[in-house]
């Protein structure tokens, strides 16, 4: 549950709302930081660096966990957002 839809007061909305967007703007950076992971290993699964075949299917094992987290962070950021828009 997001901070916003539990306030009571204006003073304790305004709270919520501000830790809503503080985690919107963390988990955005969560998901960027997953994306580029998950770039950088696809890079390494396809070959195009000098990496055994064992890095490269760990890599694109990576890549695809890095996905599920880049998908994860970006929900959890469009709910905050949402929250705190309200």
């Amino acid at each position: 549950m997001t901070a916003s839809t539990t306030a009571g007061s204006t003073g304790e909305s305004i709270t919520n709302t501000i830790s809503d967007a503080v985690n919107y703007v963390t988990e955005t950076a969560k998901e960027w930081t997953a994306g580029s992971s998950k770039e950088a290993n696809k890079e390494v699964a396809k070959g195009h660096t000098d990496a055994s075949l064992t890095d490269r299917a760990s890599a694109g094992l990576d890549a695809v966990s890095d996905k599920i987290q880049e998908e994860k962070h970006s929900g959890q950021a469009e709910a905050y957002k949402k929250s705190a828009q309200h």
